[in-house]
């Protein structure tokens, strides 16, 4: 693939490093109270936006072939909420000893937490073949249930990280989360009911209209890092977290696989495909947000989102690199 191609199908990645470079040489653009005003813009509008723009674009007419294979779904949701997030924190609690910054061990948690993502785990899942409409539907999940998956996945945060602590302002987090979150999905849910025909000819970039809004967020989010003086990731901390991500994401599709592959499982190869995927990746278009509201005034929020970013280009490149050897598994099974 030539270098100009490459570039434009990793745009985003790309323009993630930009964004953080950007933060780096003029901190003060995106601080609060900064002449991009993000406690208004970003807190408020741009995360509604994306979610706004999550449900005029979700085909809720596609998952009714695939709403009932109960097993599957419940499947990737349970190893996904319950296992993920479990087997992080009993992680942690060995890594608790250790020198890493404690910070990007917070993160890595909210990782665990987080719901699966919209489109990379569909995207894979097609890819190699396999069931779609499955990974259509739990990756939508996070989405079409956000009233539920949303905060389920906040809910495993306080449990995990934040229970401890008196000062969080629970009430008003979570109103927040639902003015901001909920209401624009259900809007954006029924402004497709009027404009689906001309949604269907048009077919607007959805993904990268939330892509673009959420390297927004990632700016102003590290703009408040490099504008603190106080803060300071040392690079042993970073390798051994991106070290760390990898094997996760390693070890849990071997888990996945090995799960869904058992003789009395009931999952043909193409529902191994599919729970592969979505139960292994998680979304960092709703990630990002909900720590940018569950977080809000903590000055080491973007060491908590260094873990999730580094988490998605992670697992796009994995899924990317095993799609022709799980192709193949997948071919041979089926023959």
């Amino acid at each position: 693939m030539a270098l100009p191609e490459r570039l434009r199908k990793e745009w985003f990645i790309l323009g993630i490093a930009v964004v953080i470079a950007a933060a780096r040489l003029e901190p003060g653009v995106g601080v609060k109270g900064g002449p991009l005003k993000p406690e208004i813009t970003i807190t408020y509008i741009a995360v509604s936006a994306i979610f706004f723009n999550s449900g005029l674009s979700l085909k809720t007419e596609e998952l009714t072939s695939a709403l009932m294979h109960v097993k599957l779904h419940l499947f990737v949701q349970i190893f996904t909420l319950v296992f993920f997030p479990t087997a992080i924190w009993l992680f942690l609690q060995l890594l608790s000893i250790t020198p890493i910054n404690e910070w990007l061990l917070k993160g890595l948690q909210t990782v665990g937490c987080m719901p699966p993502p919209v489109s990379s785990a569909v995207i894979l899942t097609k890819a190699v073949g396999g069931n779609e409409a499955a990974a259509i539907f739990n990756s939508a999940f996070g989405s079409f249930l956000v009233s539920n998956t949303v905060f389920i996945a906040h809910a495993l945060i306080f449990l995990f990280l934040l229970g401890s602590s008196s000062s969080v302002p629970f009430t008003s987090i979570f109103s927040q989360l639902f003015m901001t979150v909920v209401v624009p999905l259900i809007i954006g849910q029924i402004v497709r009911r009027y404009i689906k025909d001309w949604l269907e000819r048009k077919k607007p970039p959805f993904g990268a209209i939330s892509s673009c809004v959420l390297l927004m967020i990632i700016y102003t989010t590290f703009c408040d890092t490099f504008a603190n003086p106080n803060i300071d990731l040392d690079k042993f901390s970073l390798i051994i977290i991106v070290f760390i991500i990898f094997s996760i994401q390693m070890s849990f599709m071997f888990l996945t696989f090995l799960f869904s592959t058992r003789n009395n499982s009931g999952f043909t190869p193409a529902d191994t495909v599919a729970i592969i995927f979505c139960s292994t990746h998680k979304s960092l278009t709703l990630g990002i947000p909900m720590l940018k509201i569950v977080f809000a005034g903590y000055e080491h929020l973007s060491l908590i989102s260094v873990p999730l970013l580094i988490y998605h280009p992670a697992q796009i490149l994995l899924g990317s690199l095993l799609v022709p050897t799980i192709k193949s598994w997948m071919v041979s099974r089926q023959k």
